[in-house]
Order: C-alpha cells, then structure tokens, then sequence
C-alpha cells in the first residue's frame, strides 16, 4: 500500500481547512411558515452553490424544542433554526444560547405581530376596543355558540399562546374564542372568506406574502408600558398567570445554529454568523415561492446571481 508524502498530507489538510469550502452535510428546520421556508431555501443554495457542500432540510423538523435540543447535541440531526422569532422563544433562548452557549445566532432582522381584519372591514372593527361590542362579535360568530372566532396560530407555535393571553388580559375572553389551525387551513378558509367578502379577525406578522394579496388593517392596540407584557408560556397554568395589555413590540427574529458547526463545518458556522437578511428581501422570496409558485431552488438561485457580492462577503467574511 502506498503511503501518503507529507507533502500530500499537508494539501489534503489545507483543501479541507480552505475558507469558504463547505465539509459536513448541513441539516436546517422545515418550519411551517412560508418566511421560514423562503430562508431554508436560500441558505441550502447558498451551501450546495456556492460552498460546494451538502445541505437537507429535514421534513418534519418544525418543533422549536426539538430543534434546539438537536442543535444543542451538536451531533448534526439539526444544525440550524431558519427563523427564530424573539421574545417567542425565550426560555429556549435563555436555556441554550444564553445558558448552555451551545447554539450561536446571527444579527436579526425586524418583523412585526399584529391582529388583523380585511380593510373592508375596517370602518366597522378598527381597535382592539371595538371587540368590546358584543355585536361585533356576533359578526364573527360561525357556529353560533355565542361567540367571536379569531385565528390564533397553529398549536405549536408560542405566539398562539400569546395572543389568548392577550385577549384574556383585555377582558375579550368571555366574547371572543380562539380557532386554532395549521397555517394552511387558515389561509385557505380567509382565501374564501376574503371573496365573499365575509368578516375575519386573525393574527398574523410581517414579512409575509399575505400583505400583498390582500388588504387587511392592523387593529389599534394600547402603547406599550412598563409591565404591560407578564408572560410565562411553560407554565402549567400559563394562561392564567400570565398578563399582556399592549401591543407586541417589533420582533427580532435571528438564524440560529449549532455551535458544533464551528468544528463540525467551520465555513458554514462562518457564513451563517454573517447572514444578514431583510424583511423586503425575504417577502420578495415568499411572494415568488409561494404566491407565483416558481420553484424555491429557482428563486433562491436567481436572488443569490443577483446578490453575489452579499453572498460572498457572508461566505468570506
């Protein structure tokens, strides 16, 4: 058997260690919202393109503990959290990155959290204190119980809970109940509602697509205040120990990774500490991914043509 020169040895270590050259297979989130989906999107092409590495998005991979207790492990199940909306996952905020220190983020950028109606509904519902009016709850009555629905979120997210906590602390409890759907189920039921021109309340967030295909208003919510925003969401009673009266300031939300990568896949630990993203650029995304249906790998490659300078000063630093 031939045995390797130290020369060989050497260039074999120095190709493995070059800057920019992607080494370990990278495993991201398969959130379930389309801004999250637009990101993995983007960072697996940027991987597999332009670093010459692996990348998989993990099917089924849209638990927020799950995948923070895989990137804590570091033994590559999961490396990376596309969008991690802050302040909504703070105790897992404050357990592995500021706590354990085992997973790593990126700057964030700005996205916003607010409860909507369409704008034809706007002279009639315009502030949370309108929800008040028992008769206009009974417009948004669909089974006929007695009270209001408005779409909260999908069971898993955080800010489902939120946003019942929010009604509660409004006094809308006794008024107003939550529906509480996959994302998809509610687009398509405000899809046909919108056309008939019927009333909806819903929360919902930028950036999203969803601002571009329809007109909605954003209910007037009380200023912020110290206090107004008592939350505790792993409570066992967190609905009933916690308090928020003000509207939901403006969201950093951040690529989270595992800090491993830093050994692991040192280039792409790199370029995932240098991504920064805005909220133009990533509605632009949604709305070509999933509004016009082109295909996300084709997007993804097109905006990374477009944008080589960005993508190079994230891969080199």
């Amino acid at each position: 058997m031939k045995l390797w020169t130290s020369t060989a040895i050497a260039a074999a270590l120095a190709f493995s260690a070059a800057p920019g050259i992607a080494q370990e297979k990278i495993t991201l989130s398969d959130l379930s919202w389309n801004g999250a989906q637009a990101i993995g999107h983007v960072l697996s092409a940027i991987i597999e393109g332009e670093m010459g590495g692996e990348a998989e998005i993990v099917s089924g991979m849209n638990q927020a503990a799950v995948i923070m207790a895989g990137m804590d492990k570091g033994d590559g199940s999961i490396d990376v959290y596309t969008d991690l909306w802050m302040p909504n996952q703070q105790a897992l905020w404050d357990e592995y990155i500021d706590g354990n220190q085992t997973v790593l983020t990126n700057k964030p950028y700005k996205g916003t959290s607010n409860i909507y109606v369409p704008s034809y509904m706007a002279d009639k519902v315009s502030s949370i204190e309108d929800l008040n009016n028992p008769e206009i709850a009974a417009m948004f009555d669909t089974d006929g119980n007695g009270k209001g629905e408005y779409w909260a979120g999908d069971v898993t997210w955080a800010s489902t809970k939120r946003w019942q906590i929010k009604f509660k602390s409004y006094g809308l409890d006794g008024l107003w109940e939550p529906n509480i759907v996959s994302a998809d189920t509610f687009k398509a039921g405000l899809e046909a509602a919108y056309t008939a021109g019927k009333p909806q309340l819903f929360y919902y967030w930028t950036p999203e697509a969803i601002h571009v295909k329809y007109d909605l208003t954003a209910l007037e919510e009380p200023e912020r205040f110290d206090g107004c925003e008592d939350v505790d969401l792993d409570a066992e009673d967190w609905l009933e120990v916690s308090s928020f009266e003000c509207v939901i300031a403006a969201n950093d939300i951040f690529v989270a990774y595992s800090k491993s990568l830093e050994e692991r896949n040192p280039a792409v630990a790199k370029m995932l500490s240098n991504v920064q993203f805005t909220g133009d650029e990533i509605n632009g995304w949604i709305v070509e991914m999933f509004e016009n249906k082109r295909d996300p790998r084709e997007v993804a490659e097109d905006w990374i043509a477009d944008n080589k300078e960005t993508v190079n000063s994230w891969i080199n630093g």
